[in-house]
Order: structure tokens, then C-alpha cells, then sequence
């Protein structure tokens, strides 16, 4: 940003300046964590006021603060102090709508300005706030280029949110929970099933089960519980579940992934289809555009060429289930192929697979390294050009190493929501770790919903 300023001596009655704002949701969030404002006709869409219409009012204070974006950047600029503002409200504004804020000298005298002020709605050019404002001009001129100020992201998880929104509305997708026996699972499926998300059949212990909800003060009147001894004979219950046609997802609950996914894989009573079993992790990472998928993260530990083909095809297969377009980087140390480094060597493969329909409908490049997979300017700046570098939604990983530490990454640092899922079997099955949120594992089920009800 270049600032400039106009100094006391060269301003003059009649002198206008104007900017032109987008009000989004995130501002009203911003708002409100440093004001404090915490009213909720301002962050959500309910209607508070019972006029027909869902809130998400932008307050008249943020509003009002936006002639002072005017004043400190333009006229006068840089250098000039409030005195006093004088503020009339006539209208509203709502998050998603375009205002134009307007300033214009009035009279100067003494080192004082003062100057005539207003925001208007864009669309009908209806009055939200007009005032008068009194300050000190500055009396030294200033300028300067390449002006910033740190950036900020709202930890909102809006992608899940709106996975949510379309879970809601389907036909509750009917899931096995394998011992669902601690109050963290039996918590997390019973909020699913108060959403309409899923309709779920418990399979474990049934003793350990009540003991939970009866910590958790749950009622399970109207839930099927079977009873089994083990972690592994009710995974493999879960299995039967499945081919009985009674049950349409399995959701893991408080055992190992081991002896979840044991039976899965049996030849004769498994769910495989003839896809290797490969995990990926949709992410809801604050600031991103739409859903990073992270695969595989936590079931092959070294996969081969041909495991990274299946990798890749469930994740494309997913995400074009949740309605995106496909872009898969496939990442390694270097973008360029490197003999030494075989994760390079593979994603230049995969990539080829794809040009030659073996895999099929996403884009896929590589090798990619993390950076120029999801900066466009990181890409630009090494020469990679393609519809994938630096706009890649799905990130292929060498290995269960660096995809654990990628997906925990993004979750610790960059306050993402991540919600996890086995692909490759006959039925989605829903993979939450024990400190996953309410929100991961309330998303994990929409995600399978939604991928249940695309593939038919």
C-alpha cells in the first residue's frame, strides 16, 4: 500500500476523498474480538428481531471506524489526529454488501480541519452514517511505499460449516460405531445423531457403553446396541453389519485403527473392493479458499507407486463427491525430479499416470514441494506454470511420516479442524483420534454422508 498525506497548507475547503469496502462476515468477527461487542445479531444468522430476516449486521460502530480509515489514509492522511466526530445512524449494513465512505473538507483554521462525512450502501445509495469530523492536520508531508501491517485470519471453519448445511438436509446415513465406550465417542455420535447426520447401531461392550452414557448424563432409548466382548470380534460384527446391508458407514470408536481395519481387510468377510485402503484427512485450514485433503496420514506407512495411484484416485473421487475440482499436488523435497529422492520420482509417475487416464478425474503434477503446491507465488516464482501448482486442494505426501506431521501441523499451528476418513472399502469409514473436537467429529460424519450418497 502507498500512503501519501496532504498536509494543513495545501488542503482546501471543498477537497473530497472516498474508499470502497466489502463488509464480510470476518470483519464482524474482528470487530467484535476487539471491541468486545459480542452481540449475536452481528455474528450469526438468526433473526433476533423477529423481521422476517437473518442478522449478520455489520455494527454501526465498525462502520462509523471506516471514516477513520479515510481520514488517517487519505484526507488528510497520514500524521492526522481526532479532535471529534459527530456520528447519525439512518440505516443498516449486512455482511456481503459493498459501502462507499466519503469525506470532504468543510473549513480549516488554527491547524484544524473540518471536514463533512458519510457512508452510503453501494447497491441503493442509501445513507448508513453521515457525520461532521473535527482533526488536527499534520503539518509535515509524508509518503512512503510498500506500507503493511500484519495480516489476520479469523479461526472460523466455514468449509465445515458448510459441509454441515448439506449433510443436514440427507437421509441420516445408518453407521456401525465400533466401541463407541468412553465418553469422547459416545459423545461425538451422539451429536451426530441429534444433528440428523447419522443413525447409528453401537457395537461393543454394552456394559462399558451405558457407563459412558451414564457419565455423560446420555440417553440411549431408541439406539441399537449389540453386544460383543472384544474390539476386534465387534469390528468384525461391524463388517457383517455392512454386508447385511444394514448399516451404510462404519465410525471408529475407542480402540486401536489396528484392530478396526483388521477385519476390513479379510478375503472372504472384509470390505475391500479392490482399492488399497488409503486415509485422508479433509482439512478446514482458517483463511483457505476451500478444504485442503491431506492423504495418506495414518494408515499406509511407505507406499509404493501403485499404493499412491490408489491414494490419489480416493482422494480425487472424494473431493468430487464434496463438490470440488480436483487439483492434487503430489509432494516432494524438490519440484524437479531428482533420482536420489524416489517420492520425485513417483509423483513425476503418478503425474504421467494421470496424462494417460489411469487415473482419472482430477489434475495431477508433480513433484511438487509444499510451497509452490499452494502458493501461486511460490509456483510462479520457480517457473511452474499447469492448473495445479500453487492451487493445489489435495496433497499427496511421501509417506505416513510426513503426512502426520503435515495434517497435526495444521491443526496446532495453523488452527485447522481436520476430518478423517478410510477410503477404498465398501462403506466410508469414519476415523477420529481421541482428541479430535466436536466440530472434526461431527464433520467427519457429514463427510461421509455426502461421499455415500455420491458414490450411490
Amino acid at each position: 500500500m502507498r500512503l501519501v498525506n496532504r498536509t494543513f497548507d495545501e488542503l482546501e475547503p471543498g477537497d473530497t476523498a472516498e474508499l470502497r469496502r466489502l463488509i464480510t462476515a470476518d470483519d464482524l468477527f474482528v470487530f467484535a474480538v476487539a471491541s468486545g461487542n459480542y452481540n449475536p445479531m452481528h455474528l450469526t444468522e438468526t433473526d433476533l428481531d423477529a423481521d422476517g430476516q437473518t442478522e449478520r449486521v455489520a455494527p454501526g460502530m465498525f462502520v462509523a471506524s471506516l471514516i477513520s480509515a479515510v481520514l488517517g489514509t487519505q484526507l488528510p492522511g497520514p500524521g492526522t489526529v481526532y479532535r471529534r466526530q459527530v456520528l447519525d445512524f439512518h440505516n443498516r449494513a449486512l455482511a456481503g454488501q459493498e459501502v462507499v465512505v466519503r469525506a470532504r473538507v468543510l473549513s480549516k483554521a488554527d491547524g484544524f480541519v473540518r471536514l463533512a462525512t458519510e457512508v452510503r450502501r453501494l447497491a441503493d445509495d442509501a445513507p448508513l452514517v453521515t457525520g461532521e469530523a473535527e482533526v488536527a492536520a499534520p503539518s509535515e508531508p509524508f509518503a512512503a511505499e510498500d506500507v503493511e501491517i500484519p495480516g489476520l485470519i479469523v479461526q472460523r471453519h466455514r468449509h465445515f460449516e458448510a459441509l454441515l448445511d448439506r449433510a443436514r438436509p440427507l437421509p441420516a446415513l445408518p453407521t456401525a460405531v465400533v466401541c463407541p465406550d468412553d465418553t469422547n465417542s459416545l459423545a461425538g455420535t451422539l451429536m451426530a445423531r441429534r444433528e440428523s447426520i447419522i443413525t447409528p447401531i453401537l457395537v461393543g461392550r454394552a456394559a462399558a457403553i451405558h457407563a459412558a452414557a451414564a457419565e455423560l448424563h446420555a440417553d440411549l432409548s431408541g439406539i441399537e446396541i449389540v453386544d460383543v466382548e472384544t474390539d476386534l470380534a465387534a469390528a468384525t460384527r461391524a463388517c457383517a453389519l455392512v454386508h447385511e446391508g444394514r448399516v451404510q458407514a462404519v465410525m471408529k470408536g475407542h480402540l486401536h485403527t489396528d484392530d478396526l481395519l483388521k477385519p476390513m481387510v479379510d478375503r472372504d468377510t472384509g470390505l475391500r473392493i479392490g482399492r488399497r485402503l488409503t486415509h485422508v484427512f479433509v482439512m478446514d485450514v482458517p483463511g483457505q479458499p476451500e478444504p485442503i485433503l491431506v492423504t495418506d496420514a495414518a494408515i499406509n506407512i511407505a507406499p509404493d507407486l501403485l499404493t499412491k495411484q490408489d491414494i490419489c484416485q480416493n482422494a480425487i473421487d472424494l473431493a468430487r463427491s464434496l463438490g470440488m475440482d480436483p487439483r492434487v499436488g503430489v509432494l516432494s523435497a524438490v519440484e524437479t525430479v531428482n533420482p536420489a529422492i524416489q517420492s520425485s520420482i513417483d509423483a513425476a509417475l503418478l503425474s504421467k499416470m494421470a496424462d494417460r487416464g489411469q487415473i482419472t478425474g482430477g489434475h495431477v503434477e508433480g513433484p511438487l514441494a509444499m510451497d509452490n503446491a499452494i502458493d501461486l507465488a511460490a509456483a510462479r516464482t520457480k517457473g511452474l506454470q499447469g492448473s495445479v501448482a500453487g492451487r493445489a486442494n489435495i496433497l499427496v505426501v511421501p509417506g505416513i511420516d510426513a503426512g502426520n506431521m503435515l495434517a497435526k501441523q495444521l491443526a496446532f499451528m495453523s488452527h485447522a479442524e481436520g476430518a478423517g476418513l478410510v477410503l477404498g472399502a465398501r462403506v466410508p469409514v469414519i476415523l477420529n483420534s481421541r482428541s479430535d473436537s466436536p466440530m472434526s467429529r461431527l464433520a467427519s460424519c457429514a463427510v461421509a454422508a455426502i461421499h455415500s450418497l455420491a458414490k450411490g
